[in-house]
């Protein structure tokens, strides 16, 4: 285990330390540290490092595991972890789902509670001597800010703007499976010093947000309640700490999700190079998919029986009915289950028109749709999948911020060779 050497940077509540032999690698330090109101109030608490240290590791592994770019590499020990060495862009992004607390003081009129659809997205640059300022996204563009090698320009700021609603929403979605409501979130953001890239960076912790558990403001867990203290003793000091606690004992959760499957029928073992293509997306989110060959034409009872072998299994599920020629495979399936059915005929340029429409026109009653893409049939059943499974969800979500952003990079790299 590399050794630590010089500060290279210290916060109220963490120090960050260079790692000997780890050019690109730093040791991010948590304190027994808690403070509020700008440092005007600050105390020990004693473990808060370790339960700080554990909530941004789960935190953080969760959301790299959909597919989000952060700068946790890796545990360390009870109270730090090692991370991607970055330049830190010095704003803190904060997404905010109900008004409550300063929005309200800076936006009176607004009764607290109001609900954001969208979320709101608030940005403030870093400076405690100013009180951290609430800032436009036009001067943040027109600060015209360096980190390390990068311009953060508008192409920088759309991209943690985005990222930041994307990661709001999928922990809002993680703890709303365990009936807790995710008021707010900040995130910071930093540059990777070696790639240029942008990462989700600092820490997510139970200083990061507003909690209400089953919605109820009087149950928050945050540190809120540290905020609302009228005087700090020991046992208040213990109570926010039982609440921290409480709160990285939930994030274990985070990545329990329910059994949900695709399971894909196919006419004949020659379809099976469609059917891997639908199998390997479902991989690719996590998601168990079984192949299973039964002809609807010419084995009918054999088809119902694996049908009905999957449907006393009593979980999510989704079939993607894999047929060429003459597509009764798919039909049969809708006709006889209430699991959803998406035909995915393999499209060949003999017959392909007309085996398309063997799983489009259909009798009356049947609810089966029809993707052409097994890639996109695969999509559809993730997105079924996830409307009950927050992981899917946002293994999904994260799936289309990754796209987002190469499309923006793509543009990006044909505007400046036009320029």
């Amino acid at each position: 285990m590399s050794e630590t050497g010089a500060v290279l940077a210290e916060g109220k509540t963490k120090v960050v330390l260079e790692l000997l032999g780890k050019h690109e690698h730093v040791l991010l330090q948590s304190k027994d540290r808690i403070t509020a109101h700008n440092a005007a109030r600050s105390d020990d608490m004693a473990g808060k490092a370790q339960i700080s240290n554990q909530t941004t590791g789960m935190i953080f592994e969760y959301l790299a595991r959909a597919g989000v770019r952060t700068h946790y590499v890796q545990s360390h020990n009870d109270t730090s972890f090692v991370a991607r060495r970055c330049h830190m862009v010095p704003i803190e992004w904060v997404t905010r789902r109900i008004a409550t607390g300063s929005f309200l003081k800076r936006n009176p009129g607004v009764p607290e509670g109001y609900v954001f659809r969208p979320v709101k997205l608030e940005i403030f640059f870093k400076d405690d001597a100013a009180g951290d300022p609430q800032w436009s996204f036009e001067q943040l563009l027109a600060r015209g800010l360096t980190c390390g090698k990068r311009a953060i320009g508008q192409r920088e700021i759309d991209v943690m703007a985005k990222m930041t609603i994307c990661i709001f929403e999928m922990l809002e979605r993680a703890w709303r499976s365990l009936d807790c409501t995710l008021v707010d979130m900040k995130v910071e953001y930093g540059v990777d010093a070696d790639t240029g890239e942008i990462l989700l960076a600092d820490v997510i912790d139970s200083d990061s947000w507003r909690l209400w558990p089953q919605g109820d403001r009087r149950l928050m867990k945050d540190k809120q309640v540290y905020r609302d203290l009228d005087t700090v003793t020991p046992t208040t000091l213990e109570t926010v700490k039982t609440n921290f606690a409480w709160i990285a004992e939930k994030v274990r959760k985070f990545s329990e999700r329910s059994s949900g499957q695709v399971v894909v029928f196919m006419g004949s073992a020659s379809d099976l190079t469609t059917s891997s293509r639908v199998q390997s997306v479902c991989d690719s989110c996590g998601v168990t998919c079984h192949l299973r060959v039964t002809s609807a034409h010419k084995g009918t009872d054999e088809t119902l029986r694996i049908l009905a072998e999957y449907e006393a299994q009593h979980v999510a599920m989704v079939i993607v009915a894999v047929a060429g020629r003459s597509n009764g495979l798919g039909p049969v399936l809708a006709g006889n289950t209430v699991i959803p059915v998406i035909n995915c005929p393999p499209v060949t340029a003999e017959w392909g028109a007309q085996d398309i429409w063997s799983s489009l026109r259909l009798p009356s009653g049947l609810g089966c749709s029809t993707v052409l893409s097994p890639e996109g049939a695969a999509l559809q059943a993730l997105q079924i999948l996830a409307l009950s499974d927050h992981v899917i969800w946002s293994s999904l979500k994260a799936r289309q911020l990754n796209t987002w952003v190469r499309l923006k990079d793509a543009d990006a790299k044909l505007s400046e060779g036009l320029a």
